[in-house]
């Protein structure tokens, strides 16, 4: 349902510019929260998961040239109740800050309840654990790569950034909405949680016992868990002590250490196809 405007009406469109992202999260407590998608293959992935979608705002003059048939296969998508609104480019771009990055369109989404590990780990055979990941933009990339590199599930850790930031699904192309994931209630991975479920636990760290990401034996398991850390000081101690393998990825001499989205791409694809 389109609902053409000439100005921005604060009142109608506050979810899109009255709150933070984190607030957005909190907005419905003790119900789920809402999110802000952003580009038509973002949003079009988003719908085609089943979120539920809000509302779509959008520049008046879209469709453009480049990209008309993905923008209108998504407003094809869109339940006929859900208000599609449109607006003077220069509108959009006086009231929301760095429309331009939204390659003209913007939707608020209702989030879905958050899965428990348990279920989110039924039958995956390879996954990804985030141990305090804080940068979207890492996160989103990871998620892109885990989607790409045959891995079945995320998990992160609460210290960890929201995949559903704009910036985190933008990076991860939407990919955010096709692998399962969740996000566990600590700061630390619950390495028993992982053993209870039959994972042998992967925690990539340079140390004095670590194996080559090559080395057969990873290959050989029926079940692992990649853990990977934030990006200063990587995973914590007692995280690195209590897993099963501790790996390392070879490099040149002279260079240690990868961005933890780069590591993840490299461990994604060792670990995760099948000979």
């Amino acid at each position: 349902m389109i609902q053409k405007m000439t100005k921005f009406d604060k009142d109608v469109l506050e979810l899109y510019v009255k709150y933070r992202e984190t607030e957005l999260f909190h907005l419905n407590e003790p119900d789920v929260g809402v999110f802000i998608a952003e580009s038509p293959n973002v949003i079009g992935r988003a719908l085609r998961a089943g979120y539920e979608v809000l509302s779509i705002l959008m520049e008046e003059a879209y469709p453009k040239e480049e990209n008309q048939e993905q923008t209108e296969d998504v407003l094809s998508l869109v339940p006929e109740e859900v208000p599609i609104y449109t607006l003077p480019l220069d509108e959009l771009e006086k009231e929301i800050k760095g429309f331009s990055m939204t390659r003209g369109m913007l939707a608020i989404f209702r989030r879905k309840p958050m899965q428990t590990l348990e279920e989110i780990c039924e039958g995956k055979r390879r996954i990804v654990v985030l141990e305090n990941v804080m940068n979207p933009t890492n996160v989103g990339a990871i998620f892109r790569n885990a989607a790409a590199l045959h891995m079945d599930a995320v998990v992160l850790t609460k210290g960890s950034a929201d995949p559903l930031y704009k910036r985190a699904a933008r990076v991860s192309m939407g990919t955010v909405f096709q692998i399962p994931w969740t996000v566990i209630s600590q700061n630390t991975v619950d390495m028993d949680a992982l053993h209870a479920l039959k994972y042998k636990t992967v925690a990539m760290a340079l140390t004095e016992d670590s194996i080559d990401l090559t080395d057969p034996k990873l290959k050989e398991e029926e079940r692992l868990a990649i853990l990977m850390g934030t990006e200063s000081a990587g995973l914590q101690r007692e995280t690195v002590t209590k897993s099963d393998y501790r790996v390392k990825i070879p490099m040149r001499e002279g260079v240690d250490s990868l961005n933890v989205a780069a590591a993840s791409a490299v461990a994604c694809w060792e670990l995760g196809k099948e000979d």
